[in-house]
């Protein structure tokens, strides 16, 4: 909700718009009552604002599942009120069924020897570990709503050969779930399943304690601050990302880099230029010197290299407001950015568009956008689709008819 009064939910003209699920009477009435402009409502649940406006004068119906619940999460709709009200349940997109969290019995499972009947050695971890590794480069490129189901099920095996593993084998098995759990999360945070998210990134975080596997522990706290950061919550990605450092010292460069980022990034996000900077630039000299010794970089860090980071400047520098700068490291990276990484280069070039966008530069946001929209729509819903809305709304309050042009080009694949 925001800087609104929590009680806002409680009036009764707003509670009855929910429960005869009239979005149309919600927008207006929570605007009316907010005093927020149909350009602001449209930032909070990604829509643009003519959009907005034909919604609210009931031209136009929402039936698409994922702006359903857009409006439900951006207008901070407690879910008490939609029971209360007897309003439709909003089919949660992507991770809202059995699998989304942890079960309740797979910590028992790990943490407790039963009896069981699955032959653990070896040569099974080893395929389990390279089946992984797979599982992670093709989510790069399918996104993660496929694989959600394979994931929990993958799981699942791994957990039950902890009957019968003993010595070090059962060790590693406890550290291969961690590192599932923590894809699993990684999946829930990019569909916008915070809970679902930090449940799985808790239960990684205890087993690689289990495990003393420190480079998982720590990584689990900087996906944390990660998930702070996505939410516009500075602060608390900065002290995630410096309990990633403090609480795991024996950690690679890299998982020490991956940290020192998101420490910069919620700087940044905060408006601390200098810390933000000086931290990028311990995370660039930590950055290089794990590429002298990649061996000793955990597996799940294969992703992190130059390339990424140049990525990662340039999303520090729009939350500084330096567009040019901003444009000039997202363009640059997004270059050389493999083609493997569709989800990725999806979001990266919506965030270049919005760059540009904010930099009064209409034409190359515009093409921006409108190279990022498929694979967003596709595979990059939430973030990237969001991403796209607020650059078409930016081209708006500026004026700028490509803004009415995106707007256009949005609603086709929404």
């Amino acid at each position: 909700m925001g800087d609104f009064d929590t009680d806002l939910w409680s009036h009764p003209r707003l509670l009855a718009a929910v429960s005869e699920g009239d979005r149309g009477a919600v927008f207006r009435t929570y605007r009316r009552l907010t005093g927020a402009s149909q350009m602001k409502l449209g930032e909070l649940v990604g829509l643009v604002q003519p959009d907005v406006s034909e919604i609210e004068r009931g031209r136009r119906r929402v039936t698409s599942v994922e702006v359903r619940q857009r409006i439900v999460v951006g207008l901070g709709i407690p879910s008490e009120r939609l029971s209360a009200a007897g309003a439709e349940a909003l089919p949660v997109p992507g991770l809202a069924f059995a699998g989304t969290a942890p079960d309740e019995d797979l910590l028992a499972r790990v943490t407790n020897a039963v009896d069981g009947s699955h032959r653990v050695d070896s040569a099974t971890l080893d395929w389990l570990d390279r089946l992984l590794a797979e599982h992670r480069r093709a989510e790069d490129f399918i996104g993660s709503r496929p694989l959600v189901d394979v994931m929990s099920q993958q799981l699942r095996t791994v957990v039950n050969l902890y009957a019968d593993a003993r010595g070090p084998l059962a060790e590693r098995v406890v550290r291969l779930a961690a590192e599932h759990a923590q894809f699993l999360a990684w999946m829930a945070q990019d569909q916008g399943q915070s809970a679902a998210a930090l449940a799985w990134y808790d239960r990684s975080h205890e087993w690689a304690l289990e495990a003393g596997d420190a480079d998982m522990a720590a990584t689990t706290l900087s996906m944390k601050a990660h998930m702070a950061w996505s939410g516009g919550r500075g602060r608390r990605c900065v002290r995630l990302a410096e309990a990633a450092r403090w609480s795991a010292p024996d950690t690679s460069l890299g998982v020490q880099g991956m940290a020192a980022q998101m420490e910069a990034r919620g700087h940044a996000l905060s408006h601390a230029p200098d810390d933000a900077r000086r931290l990028l630039d311990e995370a660039q000299d930590l950055i290089g010197r794990a590429a002298e010794r990649p061996e000793d970089e955990p597996p799940w860090m294969y992703f992190y290299d130059e390339t990424w980071f140049t990525l990662q400047r340039g999303m520090a520098a729009m939350h500084l407001g330096d567009w040019q700068g901003a444009t000039q490291h997202i363009a640059s990276g997004l270059d050389v950015l493999p083609t493997g990484y569709r989800r990725d280069s999806a979001w990266y070039r919506a965030c270049l568009a919005h760059a540009h966008a904010a930099a009064g530069e209409a034409e190359q946001a515009l093409a921006a956008a409108v190279a990022s929209a498929p694979d967003a729509s596709a595979i990059g819903r939430p973030h990237a689709w969001n991403e796209l809305h607020t650059t078409a709304a930016v081209l708006l309050r500026r004026g700028a008819s490509e803004g009415r042009r995106l707007a256009e080009v949005l609603r086709t694949h929404d």
